[in-house]
């Protein structure tokens, strides 16, 4: 669709190198900052689907800055400048190597493991007894390697980070303050719009002086599950599934037709009519999430718009 970015190839200046993520485009500029462009590639089960939707890199950008705001009284972030609907500019950070995935509730990921009989994830223990999208008693930290494009994340228990030295003890009780803080105070973000944090995933980085922060996005769709409150007791009682705000629906979607991103499986066909139903539903999680409406940013001209704003914000700095 027209309507949407895919990919970029800017060339902005002092631009050192290029880094292409699933969903996102992080460009060096000078060894100092990076631009972040959030395309409308839509990634489920570790692959990227061969069609964009409209606005989502618009919503998560959007989301995810929002969140970072509200949330750098707590934690500190690598948050400068958003100059463009779709980026973001922030300090220059060396990645860890994992991803801090918190969970809530038995949902998702987790509910297809203990279905499968384990009461183990990431080293931590799944009480019995539990029905899918019941609440833990508490929230669990389960780990992901951070995988490559086209690689899969992998669940990985805390002592195996440590002993493989992906991160030190030190740095990782950092991020394990850092990540149930997080995920403390999206709880009660959510709460107010009544919804439930299910579950999400954080990940940070080291500033040139050795500061730990957040990076890449926060509490978005992609990154996270919602449950609507109103009724989750009901539904649970009742063993009917959730009403959740998630990018779940398209996995559910992707299941149904046969695909899990195993080997051997092919991505099914994307209409434009589905295509049109899953950008909806995103500008639904954005307005349900923030409690603001959605304003669509001009997309005439999407990959011209971003590279002026992105030039005009680089020659003010």
């Amino acid at each position: 669709m027209s309507n949407t970015i895919i990919d970029t190839n800017f060339n902005f200046p002092n631009q050192k190198s290029v880094y292409k993520g699933k969903v996102r485009e992080v460009y060096n500029i000078n060894d100092e900052q990076l631009v972040m462009v959030a395309t409308d590639r839509l990634s489920a089960f570790d692959v990227v689907m061969p069609k964009g939707i409209p606005y989502k890199g618009q919503i998560l950008n959007q989301i995810a800055t929002k969140m970072m705001k509200e949330t750098e009284d707590l934690v500190p972030n690598w948050l400068v400048a958003t100059p463009d609907p779709n980026v973001a500019v922030g300090h220059l950070c060396e990645p860890f190597k994992v991803e801090m995935v918190i969970r809530g509730y038995m949902s998702g990921h987790a509910a297809r493991e203990y279905k499968a009989g384990k009461r183990m994830l990431c080293g931590v223990a799944m009480p019995e007894g539990m029905k899918e999208n019941d609440k833990f008693p508490q929230p669990i930290i389960t780990p992901a390697t951070k995988a490559e494009m086209g690689d899969h994340d992998e669940d990985i228990s805390r002592e195996d980070i440590l002993k493989r030295g992906i991160v030190t003890e030190e740095d990782y009780v950092i991020l394990e303050d850092y990540t149930r803080k997080l995920f403390q105070r999206g709880t009660e973000i959510a709460a107010k719009r009544g919804l439930i944090l299910v579950d999400t995933k954080y990940e940070f980085g080291k500033t040139k002086d050795g500061k730990i922060v957040l990076i890449d996005e926060i509490h978005t769709p992609d990154s996270s599950r919602y449950f609507y409150a109103d009724g989750y007791q009901e539904r649970q009682d009742r063993g009917e599934a959730q009403k959740q705000l998630s990018k779940e629906f398209v996995r559910q979607w992707l299941i149904s037709n046969g695909f899990q991103g195993l080997e051997g499986q092919t991505v099914p066909f994307m209409s434009d009519a589905y295509i049109e139903t899953v950008s909806e539903r995103y500008i639904e999680l954005y307005e349900n999430i923030t409690g603001e409406t959605f304003v669509k940013a001009d997309v005439s001209d999407i990959q011209n718009r971003i590279e002026v704003n992105v030039l005009g914000y680089l020659e003010n700095v």
